[in-house]
């Protein structure tokens, strides 16, 4: 896939996947969320202990950077799995966020503030 991938055609990767190998049964909301919040585990056990400049330095580190790859990979994708089992089209979702986040976090009064 090039970079021009959209998240629908991730979605349908992701179904594609999942119905191949007859794992409907497993895709329930409880499951899935459930790996979504194990695999961010995993992503954050990378840098767990280090500092925050030794963390921009695991991220640029070729082994270090492959292991986060896959990590945020297994996140993505069963977020991508949770948003096709309860048929929520996750592009929109995304877009609809964006827009609340732009009212709660006003340019004028957030810009270089946490």
């Amino acid at each position: 896939m090039d970079k021009q991938t959209t998240i629908a055609e991730l979605s349908q990767l992701v179904r594609q996947f999942v119905s191949e190998r007859e794992w409907q049964s497993y895709q329930d909301p409880k499951n899935l969320s459930s790996s979504i919040a194990i695999e961010a585990a995993e992503l954050v056990e990378i840098f767990q202990w280090l500092t925050n400049a030794q963390s921009w330095d695991a991220g640029r580190a070729p082994d270090t950077r492959q292991h986060i790859r896959e990590e945020l990979a297994d996140v993505v994708v069963y977020c991508l799995a949770l948003a096709n089992a309860l048929d929520i089209d996750l592009d929109q979702a995304v877009r609809d966020k964006m827009v609340l986040n732009a009212e709660k976090y006003p340019i004028e009064t957030s810009r270089g503030r946490l």
